[in-house]
C-alpha cells in the first residue's frame, strides 16, 4: 500500500495526505501497526533482544540525562506472578518475552552523591523527565521490534497493583514502572484501530477544540461501522445501561468514570519524589 492509502486506512477518511511521499518502510510500518496479543511459542533470540535494547536506548533523552531503564523478566514464575496481579490481561502470562519499562531518577541522584554535587532539582520535573525518557525508549524499542517482524503490546495495567509489581521487580527509591511490554512472534493477523482525525488533535499556533464534539461524533461512527460494539461488549452495562449511540467516546468516558490507580501518587511519593 502507498503511504496515502495507509493514512486513509488508519484514520478511515479520504485524504490527499502522503501523496507526495514515496514508499518508506519505516513510515509504512508505523502507520500499519497494531497491538499483538497472541504469540507463537517460538523464542526470541537473546542477540535480537540485545540489539533491540541497543536501538531503544539510542532514543532521545532529556538533556542526555538517560533516566530510563528496563527490567526484562526472564524468570517464568515471576512473569506468572506479575500476570496474576492483573488477570484481565491474559497475554502477559502467554508472552514469550515480557519486560517493564521504568523511569529511573535514581541513577543521576547516586551519581550526584558520587561526584559530591547537590541534587537541586528534586521536584515534579524530575519525575516527568524520567517518565518521558522511559516512554520514548519503550516506543523506540516497539518500532524496532515490529520492524523485525515481532508483535508488541504495551500494558499500562501493570500499574493497577503498583505495590505488588514494585515488590516483584525490587524497585528501589526513585525508580518507578511506566508500562509493561509483551513481545513475541505474531500468531495471527492483527487489526489496526482507527485514530482520532488530525482535525481533532492538530492545532495551529493556539489550542482550539471548538469543534471537538463534531469531530469525535463522526469518529465514533466510523469506528463503529468497522468494528461495531455489540450490547454484550459495552462497558459496565449494569451501571450505565445499553447505549444506542455507543462508540469510542462513550467507552472511554465510561472507563474514566470509575476511579483507578488512585494510589499511584502516594506510591511515587513513597519512592522519594517531591511532586511540588
Amino acid at each position: 500500500m502507498t503511504i496515502n492509502e495507509l493514512i486513509q486506512q488508519r484514520f478511515g477518511l479520504p485524504t490527499d495526505i502522503g501523496t507526495t511521499v514515496g514508499p518508506n518502510e519505516t513510515l509504512g510500518n508505523i502507520l500499519a501497526r497494531s497491538s499483538c496479543r497472541h504469540y507463537k511459542s517460538d523464542p526470541v533470540s537473546e542477540d535480537l533482544l540485545a540489539t533491540l535494547f541497543s536501538v531503544a536506548f539510542s532514543a532521545p533523552s532529556k538533556s542526555d540525562l538517560q533516566q530510563a531503564c528496563v527490567i526484562h523478566v526472564k524468570d517464568q514464575e515471576k512473569q506468572q506472578r506479575i500476570a496474576a496481579l492483573c488477570p484481565q490481561i491474559g497475554w502477559i502470562a502467554r508472552a514469550p518475552v515480557f519486560m517493564v519499562w521504568c523511569g529511573d531518577s535514581r541513577r543521576i541522584r547516586r551519581l550526584s552523591v558520587w561526584r559530591k554535587h547537590a541534587f537541586a532539582n528534586d521536584h515534579l520535573d524530575a519525575f516527568m523527565n524520567a517518565a518521558v525518557d522511559a516512554g520514548i525508549a519503550m516506543q523506540t524499542f516497539l518500532i524496532a521490534a515490529e520492524a523485525m517482524g515481532l508483535g508488541c503490546c504495551p500494558v499500562s495495567q501493570v500499574r493497577d497493583d503498583i505495590d505488588g509489581l514494585s515488590t516483584e521487580l525490587g524497585l528501589p527509591k526513585w525508580v518507578f514502572p511506566v508500562a509493561g511490554l509483551c513481545v513475541g512472534w505474531p500468531a495471527e493477523e492483527t487489526q489496526i484501530s482507527l485514530r482520532l482525525p488530525l482535525s481533532a488533535i492538530l492545532h495551529a499556533d493556539t489550542y482550539d477544540d471548538g469543534e471537538l464534539f463534531e469531530h469525535v461524533a463522526e469518529y465514533d461512527r466510523r469506528r463503529e461501522i468497522i468494528d461495531q460494539t455489540i450490547p454484550e461488549k459495552q462497558r459496565m452495562v449494569e451501571r450505565f445501561g445499553v447505549s444506542t449511540d455507543y462508540g469510542w467516546s462513550e467507552n472511554r468516558t465510561r472507563q474514566y468514570n470509575v476511579p483507578a490507580r488512585t494510589d499511584f501518587g502516594h506510591y511515587i511519593r513513597d519512592q522519594g519524589f517531591d511532586l511540588s
